[in-house]
């Protein structure tokens, strides 16, 4: 039979309308961090599921050139928010923003309408006010897109570069110290 939601991304919504950050267990890799269920998150790993929609596509079906800049965007929002932490709570209460300093992307092959990609998300480099995270996005196990792109954390008004806050860099050096990153 055909598989209705294979990706189980219904399941992710409904999850959000509960309160719970994420839904779909499958696509957490390793992990230190425990959810009220009993569910693991990891700090400095991440994947998360992304559909081709036809608006994210050439007149030929195939994923146009800027739009995996849009997936990854996706995979590290939503990286942070199952940290715990959302990007207008760190405008508000800490008055930074995270920006895109830099980055680099090698493209392998192309994605086409309906691919169900998936958005990997890996915390190589934590700096005083910057990070450093590999991302690749691939399609049943086939990596299409790799990326390295660099983080930095500035005032939100002043846009120059601050720290890294205190329960974000707290969070990601237990992890260090467990031997996970």
């Amino acid at each position: 039979g055909t598989l209705l939601n294979p990706a189980r991304l219904f399941d992710a919504h409904a999850a959000w309308a509960h309160g719970y950050p994420v839904g779909i267990s499958a696509f957490w890799i390793g992990g230190t961090e425990k959810f009220n269920d009993g569910r693991l998150a990891s700090v400095t790993q991440f994947t998360w599921p992304i559909r081709v929609y036809y608006e994210d596509t050439d007149s030929g079906g195939v994923v146009y050139h800027s739009n995996y800049l849009n997936f990854m965007e996706r995979a590290r929002t939503e990286w942070l928010r199952a940290l715990g932490f959302e990007q207008t709570q760190l405008k508000d209460h800490h008055g930074l923003l995270i920006v895109i300093h830099s980055l680099s992307m090698q493209f392998k092959k192309p994605a086409y309408f309906n691919d169900m990609l998936a958005v990997h998300c890996e915390l190589s480099e934590l700096g005083r006010s910057s990070l450093i995270m590999q991302q690749s996005i691939s399609r049943d196990g086939l990596v299409l897109i790799e990326a390295q792109v660099k983080a930095a954390f500035v005032d939100a008004v002043s846009f120059k570069p601050i720290g890294v806050p205190a329960e974000m860099r707290h969070k990601i050096q237990l992890e260090k110290s467990q031997g996970l990153l």
